[in-house]
């Protein structure tokens, strides 16, 4: 496990910087706020000018912090009805995530918990030759359990980065972590089960109540193309790093649909109904967890038929060592960095580094994954020629050779897709 980032990566103070201000793939402004006025805006990625201009005026609102029990007090509240927490990059710097820096995503009222989790119930029906109704207990005795280390992230990390804003948690890239799922492949339930030649579709219910408190309405009910929830590593889960899976993320029992949005990877899970087409549930039309076939133009409304639904998430690549506004002492003339990787159905080819805003890059270290899916850590070595202010920026280009962009492109009114380079500032003396 590797030791946490706000050590600054063998040491130093950080000064205070506004998380909000400084989005890591977005700008600079709070950090000018902080050293001094004079502090210039980045030219080449980040904040585009007319956006910062507009934005100028208004203080960076600092960071809510979130106080909830067995949670890391420093994970950043992005909304509270529902509840929705994301993971600072630098307390990602575990190889498997700790449940307590774990992020959170809500949609509905957060259940009471369960005092017989084993007595839980999910029922599979639909376009299936039986319907079965099987118990958390019964799934543990019936079948073998398997243990995976996955990345599961929302659908909309890295919104922040996109200009014009988009609707949606401003999440950076906090919504992401990668824990030890333990349970039993969705495929082999199914199977069970029997589908039918017509099965094209899942549909997802949980038991967690609508904000509106009306029983009646599903909070969110997404659903996946069947060959998705084949894959052996779709799962049915009850143990998150070996213990009973928390009711804060979805405890008794979950899905896991690891390298598709989380919203797939249904909480509290009551029932699975096979479906002959695509799945019209809340969350599932209109611009829900959809991006744009076409590209539109920023911030315009959009036409429903011109979008898809959102299936692998894009590449990402983050440091967690050092932290953002970490400080070092005068006469620093290297810094070791860590960080993560994924690529949501596909796998990381490679990480690069820069120091000078991208005019040259340096090939990372790159570690292969536990198993599929899971995230691929990686570390790097930079040579500082002086002291002073740095960015240091990460890209990561998967398999197929796609890698991130310096901003967070083909914008969409829920802002989905937003994979824009990592950067963090450091000072040097």
């Amino acid at each position: 496990m590797a030791q946490q980032a706000d050590d600054a990566a063998g040491g130093g103070s950080h000064f205070t910087t506004s998380r909000r201000g400084f989005l890591g793939s977005t700008g600079l402004a709070a950090m000018g706020a902080v050293v001094g006025s004079v502090m210039p805006l980045s030219p080449s990625g980040g904040i585009p000018a007319a956006h910062a201009q507009a934005a100028a005026p208004a203080a960076p609102k600092g960071p809510q912090y979130l106080k909830f029990p067995g949670k890391n007090d420093k994970l950043v509240v992005l909304g509270e009805k529902p509840l929705v927490a994301e993971t600072p990059e630098s307390l990602l710097d575990d190889d498997t995530t700790p449940i307590e820096k774990f992020f959170i995503r809500n949609n509905g009222q957060l259940p009471d918990e369960t005092k017989n989790p084993d007595a839980w119930k999910i029922t599979i029906d639909g376009e299936v030759d039986k319907k079965i109704e099987i118990t958390v207990g019964e799934l543990k005795s019936k079948y073998k359990a398997v243990t995976r280390r996955m990345v599961l992230e929302c659908g909309g990390n890295g919104r922040a980065a996109f200009s014009p804003p988009a609707r949606g948690n401003q999440w950076t890239n906090g919504g992401a972590g990668c824990a030890e799922w333990t349970g039993v492949p969705l495929a082999e339930v199914l199977k069970a089960a029997g589908l039918k030649k017509s099965a094209k579709y899942t549909a997802h219910y949980a038991a967690d109540l609508h904000l509106s408190g009306d029983a009646s309405k599903p909070t969110i009910s997404r659903g996946v193309r069947i060959e998705k929830a084949m894959d052996p590593n779709t799962m049915i889960v009850w143990a998150m790093n070996g213990q009973p899976l928390p009711n804060i993320h979805g405890g008794p029992v979950r899905l896991i649909v690891p390298g598709w949005p989380g919203s797939a990877s249904q909480k509290w899970l009551t029932k699975i109904t096979i479906r002959d087409k695509e799945h019209d549930g809340p969350g599932m039309t209109e611009f829900s967890y959809r991006t744009a076939i076409k590209p539109m133009v920023p911030g315009d409304k959009g036409d429903p038929a011109n979008f898809r639904i959102m299936e692998s998430m894009p590449v990402r690549s983050i440091i967690t060592s050092p932290a953002n506004g970490a400080k070092f002492a005068a006469g620093t003339k290297e810094l070791k960095l860590r960080g993560a990787s994924w690529a949501g159905d596909l796998a990381v080819r490679q990480v690069d580094v820069s120091t000078d805003f991208g005019a040259s890059w340096q090939r990372a270290k790159l570690e292969k994954p536990k198993n599929k899916y899971d995230w691929q850590r990686w570390t790097a070595t930079l040579k500082l020629p002086t002291d002073g202010y740095f960015e240091i920026w990460t890209r990561a280009t998967d398999s197929k050779g796609a890698m991130q962009p310096h901003l967070a492109g083909f914008w969409n009114p829920q802002g989905y897709g937003g994979n824009a380079m990592h950067r963090i500032a450091v000072l040097v003396g």
